[in-house]
């Protein structure tokens, strides 16, 4: 029972992956849904953005009601919201409504990120949250590659409105086991108190940090355009890679389906060694400054093989330079999602620290589907200027996390000159 913790991962593993799986179905039955609806690509598109404007704008205010309510509460709320309209597209049946469900889909799915990484700052000391981040972050990596064969399969079998109802199904059942299960850190009979993270409580009479004072600190900007950089590299690969492998390239579907998926599944190890590293670099006597940083620049600085990509003509070589570029910002994520709780003043600033970082983040799914399709259009079906400014993107945020980023410790309640030191402090 003092391993409860580990329990709790995986089920953050498992949230995960269905939050991944319920987000990618409708791309995978996009086909017969234009059929049935008779409607267009540019309608379908139109359909698709849904889900990312709110699920980004809604980062901040889930990442404070985490925070209110605990996340506890919060993770199977999010859980429940996302999978009743999961299963609520199945009976839309206009552009309207289907857009619709997409714009709620986004608010529910807003919450995931935020309560998992709240549960790593309460169940996990500084010197395993990276491992137990990798952990849960791998379930999106999971969750995509697994979304298309099962989605297909689901589709083929019982048809698209099926596929709906059977993915948000997948969410009920997630939250029966989470309540059937979990239990706070706190309670006697599930763990130890050897087992539990420090918690930082402000001290009496200590200025509270309020939401609004994060956003004087320089690192939480240097976290913010960090991610968004990372992210924009990231959604390439869940958004056009695909195209990219079937118009440049020339793939079949037969081989989208099989060497296509090459990194995708080279990024979830290279999550899973990103989490062993930074926590084996700060058991070994590294700094968490030294440990965290070390991994995402590196991780950040490694991505940038993917320009390299463009100006191959093997396959087989460019799928190594794809599967390395996925796989290193997989190894940066595992540090980058330990830093809320590195960071955060006291416990109820964990979930909104890890809001504000992810709705930075998934602006860039936003600009790199729209950048990307732009590019394309006007290059006359050349990949080239997105696959290069993806690369410079990797140098930025490795830039980011370096200089911008300051010491990995908790941010004061008011911005001091010590917390936010030089950029040579801030690297020691």
């Amino acid at each position: 029972m003092r391993k409860m913790r580990w329990v709790v991962i995986f089920l953050c593993f498992l949230a995960i992956a269905v939050n991944y799986v319920d987000r990618a179905n409708l791309a995978v039955a996009a086909p017969q849904i234009e059929k049935a609806l008779g409607i267009g690509p540019a309608q379908m598109g139109l359909i698709l953005s849904g889900f990312f404007w709110t699920y980004a704008f809604m980062q901040m205010p889930f990442g404070w009601f985490v925070d209110r309510v605990g996340a506890r509460i919060a993770l199977p709320l999010a859980v429940g919201w996302w999978s009743l309209f999961t299963a609520a597209t199945s009976v839309a049946g206009s552009v309207g409504a289907m857009f619709g469900c997409r714009l709620m889909l986004g608010i529910g799915e807003a919450g995931a990120y935020p309560s998992c990484a709240k549960l790593v700052a309460q169940w996990f000391r500084p010197a395993q949250r990276a491992i137990a981040t990798s952990i849960f972050d791998s379930g999106s990596r999971v969750g995509s590659a697994l979304s298309i064969p099962v989605v297909a399969l689901i589709i083929s079998a019982a048809g698209w409105k099926a596929s709906f109802v059977i993915t948000g199904l997948l969410g009920v059942v997630w939250i029966v086991g989470w309540l059937a299960i979990y239990r706070s850190p706190a309670h006697g009979d599930m763990t130890g108190p050897e087992d539990v993270a420090p918690q930082r409580q402000t001290r009496s009479g200590e200025p509270r940090a309020t939401w609004a004072s994060l956003f004087r600190h320089r690192t939480l900007w240097g976290m913010m355009l960090g991610f968004f950089c990372l992210n924009f590299v990231i959604y390439f690969f869940i958004t056009w890679f695909p195209s990219y492998l079937v118009q440049t390239r020339g793939f079949s579907l037969k081989s989208l389906g099989t060497l296509g998926m090459i990194p995708a599944l080279m990024s979830i190890p290279g999550g899973w060694v990103g989490g062993l590293v930074s926590d084996a670099l700060y058991r070994h006597g590294w700094s968490l400054t030294a440990s965290r940083k070390t991994c995402m620049v590196g991780g950040m600085l490694m991505s940038s093989v993917i320009t390299l990509s463009a100006f191959t003509s093997d396959m087989y070589l460019m799928l190594a330079f794809f599967g390395i570029s996925y796989g290193s910002l997989a190894f940066a994520a595992a540090s980058i999602w330990s830093l809320p709780a590195d960071v955060a003043p006291t416990p109820d600033h964990v979930a909104s620290i890890s809001g504000i970082q992810n709705f930075a983040s998934n602006l860039a799914g936003i600009v790199i589907t729209t950048f990307t399709g732009v590019m394309v259009a006007l290059t006359k079906g050349s990949f080239t200027i997105p696959l290069v400014v993806a690369g410079g993107f990797c140098f930025l945020g490795a830039f980011s996390y370096l200089l911008i980023v300051g010491k990995i410790e908790p941010l004061p309640a008011k911005p001091g000159r010590s917390h936010e030191g030089d950029a040579a402090h801030s690297v020691v």
